[in-house]
C-alpha cells in the first residue's frame, strides 16, 4: 500500500522553487501579534518534486475508475458520462461567474437555468420546476415541505406520508425530517404495489404517497393509475422519487401517470459521476397548483431579460444558498441538447434492453424475486449462497479481486441477501458478457472453494476489513 507523504518525507528535500521576491521583506514578528504567530514549523512533508509526482501518480492507479473499469451498479455510482460535458461546466464563462454579480451580467447563466427547467418540465411531465435542492435526499425533502405548505394553505391537517417497502431507502427518513408520520406499506412478492391495500391505508389525515417508479426491485408499477386514483380521490398528493428516471426517458412521464411532485437526482441520470457522496443536484417539478409553494427565487423571463423572481409569498423559502449546484445543472442541460429527444429515449431502451440480457443470464444461476423482466436495474437474491455459509457481502468482495467494483448488497431490504446490478446504457455486449462470465465462476468458486470468497479480496491494496471496526474506529492518517 502507498506510504503517506508524511512517512516518504526526507528533511531537506523541496518541491518546489519560487523567485526571490520584488518587494521588501518584512518580519511576520514585528506586524502580527504574537498570538498569531506558530510556536513551531508546521511539520509539513518534505519531499522532492520528482518523488511527489510519482507519490500521486501510483495512487491515481489505484483508484477505480470509469474510465478503465465497469461499474456493475451505474447511474447509482457511476455511469458513463462524457467527458466532454464536464469541460463545457469548466468553460471560463461559466466556472468563473460569481453569485453575486448583478443579473445584467449573469444572463447567460440565467438562460441556462431557466431553459434547463423547461426540458425538464417536458421531459418529466411536470409544469415548473425548482433547481435549488443540492441532492436527491434534499430534493425529497423540498418536495414534502412543499406538501406541507400546500394543506396548510387548505388549512387541512394531513400528517401521514405512506412509503411503500419497495420504495427508496431516504424517504421515510426525508418524510419524518418534513415532520409527517410514516405509514409503511408492504408490496407483493413481486415488488408491486397492490392498489386495494393502498386504499386500506388512505386515510383523511395521509398527506402523500411516496413511489419509487421503476421501484427498488427494478419494476414498473403496472397499477400505477389505480393507485393514483384512489390517492386523489381521497385529496392526498403523489410523490414521485425519480432517482430511476434513467428507465424512463422519452418513453414514459409521471406527470402523465397522475403525479403532482417529483424530484430527479439530475447528477445520476444526466452527466454528473457522483461516487462518493457528491456533487449533485436534486431539481423538484410540480404540477400548476403547487408551483407557487416553489423554493425561491426562480428564474423568469421578461421580454428579453431573465430575470430571479423573489416575489413568492407562498413559497416555502430558500432550501440551498444562491440557486444550487451550478455546474451539476449545465452538465444536465449540456447532456440533455447533446442527446435531444430521440437520443434521451435511446439512453433508457438501450438501459432497459442492457438490463434485461444480463437478467437473462444471471437469473438462470440465482433466484429474481421480480420476475424475468426488469427495467434498468435487477435485484438477485443470494439467499442460496448461504447453503455453503456464503454471504451476498462475500461475492461482492471477490468481484473486487477480479477487478469490478462491487454493487449495492443487502437492498433492496425485502429480498433476502439481496445483490442489485445496474448496467446502464453505455455498456457494450462484450462488457456484459466478460462481467456474466466473472460473476458465474465465483458462484462456483462458492460451491467448490467457499473459503476464497469469505477471505476476499486478496488482490486489492487493502484486504478484508473487520467493517465494524473500520467504520466505528477508524484509524485514520495524514
Amino acid at each position: 500500500m502507498e506510504k503517506l507523504l508524511k512517512e516518504i518525507s526526507v528533511d531537506g528535500y523541496k518541491a518546489y522553487s519560487v523567485p526571490e521576491a520584488d518587494v521588501p521583506i518584512k518580519d511576520p514578528g514585528k506586524i502580527l501579534e504574537d498570538k498569531l504567530l506558530r510556536k513551531k514549523q508546521p511539520g509539513l512533508p518534505e519531499i522532492s518534486e520528482a518523488e511527489l509526482n510519482r507519490h500521486f501518480t501510483r495512487l491515481s492507479k489505484e483508484n477505480y475508475a470509469l474510465s478503465t473499469n465497469f461499474y456493475p451498479l451505474g447511474s447509482c455510482t457511476m455511469k458513463y458520462n462524457p467527458p466532454v460535458n464536464e469541460k463545457i461546466s469548466k468553460l471560463s464563462g461559466l466556472a468563473n461567474l460569481h453569485p453575486y454579480q448583478s443579473e445584467d451580467t449573469l444572463q447567460g447563466a440565467l438562460e441556462i437555468l431557466f431553459e434547463l427547467e423547461k426540458n425538464l418540465c417536458e421531459i418529466t411531465g411536470m409544469d415548473a420546476f425548482s433547481l435549488q435542492p443540492a441532492a436527491g435526499a434534499q430534493g425529497e425533502f423540498t418536495g414534502l415541505l412543499i406538501a406541507r405548505a400546500y394543506f396548510n394553505s387548505k388549512k387541512e391537517k394531513r400528517t401521514k406520508i405512506i412509503v411503500p417497502d419497495s420504495a427508496h431507502g431516504t424517504n421515510p427518513a426525508s418524510a419524518a425530517l418534513a415532520g409527517f408520520e410514516i405509514v409503511s406499506l408492504k408490496s407483493e412478492s413481486n415488488g408491486i404495489l397492490n392498489p386495494a391495500k393502498v386504499k386500506e391505508v388512505l386515510t383523511n389525515d395521509v398527506a402523500a404517497i411516496m413511489l419509487t417508479v421503476p421501484n427498488t426491485l427494478g419494476v414498473f408499477e403496472k397499477d400505477i393509475l389505480a393507485v393514483e386514483e384512489a390517492v386523489h380521490k381521497n385529496g392526498s398528493l403523489m410523490y414521485y422519487d425519480g432517482a430511476n428516471l434513467n428507465a424512463l426517458l422519452g418513453v414514459s412521464r409521471p406527470g402523465n401517470m397522475g403525479f403532482d411532485i417529483l424530484h430527479v437526482n439530475l447528477h445520476k441520470t444526466f452527466s454528473t459521476p457522483h461516487g462518493g457522496g457528491g456533487p449533485g443536484a436534486g431539481p423538484v417539478g410540480v404540477k400548476k397548483f403547487l408551483a407557487d409553494f416553489l423554493p425561491y427565487p426562480s428564474v423568469k423571463k421578461s421580454s428579453e431579460k431573465y430575470f430571479l423572481n423573489y416575489n413568492m409569498p407562498k413559497s416555502i423559502g430558500r432550501v440551498r444558498s444562491f440557486y444550487g449546484n451550478f455546474p451539476v445543472l449545465v452538465k444536465a442541460y449540456a447532456y440533455i441538447l447533446a442527446s435531444g429527444a430521440e437520443g434521451l429515449k435511446r439512453v433508457s431502451e438501450q438501459a432497459v434492453i442492457n438490463a434485461n440480457y444480463l437478467l437473462s443470464i444471471l437469473g438462470k444461476k440465482l433466484n429474481s424475486p421480480a420476475g424475468n423482466r426488469c427495467m434498468h436495474e435487477f435485484v438477485l437474491s443470494g439467499k442460496d449462497l448461504t447453503l455453503n455459509g456464503v454471504r451476498t457481502l462475500d461475492l461482492a468482495k471477490r468481484l473486487l479481486d477480479y477487478g469490478y467494483y462491487a454493487p449495492t448488497i443487502y437492498f433492496p431490504l425485502i429480498v433476502e441477501e439481496a445483490i442489485m446490478i445496474e448496467p446502464t446504457e453505455t455498456e457494450t455486449k462484450a462488457a456484459l458478457d466478460e462481467f456474466a462470465q466473472t460473476f458465474i465462476k465465483i458462484l462456483e468458486e462458492a460451491k467448490t472453494d467457499p473459503e476464497k470468497l469469505k477471505n476476499s479480496p486478496q488482490n486489492t491494496p487493502v484486504t478484508r476489513l473487520n467493517e465494524v471496526e473500520a467504520a466505528r474506529k477508524p484509524i485514520l492518517h495524514w
